[in-house]
């Protein structure tokens, strides 16, 4: 290990968007030692750590329903210049443990403004455990854990000269960021947007979106499914006959995107369509489940193809290492012994001798693993 390894060890799995930002962390760690930083930078803030990046729900505003914008004030180390489009990830605790997911940022990245919050847009899914909480349960106040924003899903500068986004029911929620940045900085382009959603009951940011169609940033077309059915090849084109030519951003259930791929590929053009899979259909690539052993205990679980390894294994007694429960850090990596586990992102399966990210990997029939 290196002298810049040695130095930064404290703060290693934190995220961080520069080699600045870990030094300065890594500097706060050393000259507090014997005690954690966060003993005394709690004592002045609680939103200052030098080991985690740390926010406070400001406000909890329902949009629909079932969906609330929850309004964040980061502490210490988050940077306000993320790109719009990409997400951020949020850790609540929960019965004792840090249960974390990722969400789009709704909010305009500025930190210029006085305003010096983000702002996340969730659904309450009713398997969702989390998103029921951060919709229903979620006070003002609150202190939760962030991870740095991510995700390539982002507008490119200049803009193209015509834009397509294609959006179904919270699929909106990275694009409502890109039309309000697009508005904060004055620019101009061919935008269209074509949005599908349940009911009128249903529909995300509808005054704001409504607002952006009269004020000419947007061609706005919103489909009720219920009443006018779903979007499909043939009425896309007919809702924007040019589609093919336009830079297009998408985002949805996997079904629509698929709908879409097929569209774009048929022409050609999938170097102009850019896809953000809103989150972890899980099941969704096939896993089947099956009987995980953990080999150093002897410990097993039997579990579903929904089921993280990371979770298996806190449910079944062994102490698992982890980090940020989200796919990012690579804390959780262990060692497959025998069988196979499927990463639930890409549907990619890991056989033995592979090392797998256990927070976001599911058993693909019965396995073995060094831990």
């Amino acid at each position: 290990m290196g002298w810049r390894e040695r130095f930064e060890e404290p703060v290693v799995d934190v995220a961080a968007r520069s080699r600045g930002a870990r030094w300065a962390r890594a500097a706060f760690a050393r000259i507090t030692t014997p005690l954690l930083p966060d003993d005394y930078l709690s004592l002045a803030n609680p939103l200052w750590s030098a080991r985690e990046l740390r926010g406070r729900i400001e406000s909890v505003i329902r949009e629909t329903e079932d969906t609330a914008t929850i309004r964040i004030r980061p502490g210490w180390g988050f940077s306000l210049e993320y790109n719009p489009g990409q997400y951020v990830g949020i850790g609540v605790l929960m019965d004792g443990r840090w249960t974390w997911r990722s969400y789009s940022l709704t909010s305009v990245p500025d930190s210029s403004v006085a305003d010096k919050t983000i702002a996340i847009t969730v659904k309450a899914m009713p398997e969702g455990f989390l998103s029921s909480h951060l919709v229903n349960g979620l006070t003002p106040g609150t202190v939760v854990r962030l991870a740095a924003p991510r995700g390539e899903f982002v507008l490119p500068d200049p803009l193209p000269t015509s834009i397509l986004f294609v959006t179904a029911g919270s699929g909106i929620t990275p694009i409502i960021s890109m039309l309000r940045t697009i508005r904060h900085r004055k620019q101009h382009t061919d935008i269209r947007v074509v949005h599908s959603t349940p009911t009128e009951s249903d529909l995300l940011f509808a005054d704001e979106l409504a607002e952006m169609a009269e004020d000419g940033l947007i061609d706005l077309h919103v489909q009720y499914t219920r009443s006018a059915g779903k979007l499909d090849a043939q009425s896309l084109g007919a809702l924007c006959p040019d589609w093919a030519e336009r830079q297009t951003w998408a985002c949805g259930p996997s079904g629509f995107l698929g709908v879409l791929d097929e569209m774009w590929a048929g022409a050609g053009r999938s170097d102009h369509l850019h896809i953000e899979r809103f989150a972890l259909e899980r099941g969704a690539v096939g896993a089947q489940g099956g009987t995980i052993t953990f080999g150093r205990t002897g410990k097993t679980a039997t579990v579903d193809g929904a089921t993280s390894v990371l979770d298996a294994g806190e449910d079944a007694g062994v102490l698992m290492p982890f980090g940020c429960r989200m796919g990012i850090c690579q804390s959780c990596v262990v060692m497959v012994e025998k069988g196979c586990v499927r990463d639930l992102r890409s549907g990619v399966e890991h056989v033995e001798g592979e090392r797998v990210q256990t927070c976001i990997s599911v058993a693909a029939g019965d396995c073995t693993l060094d831990v």
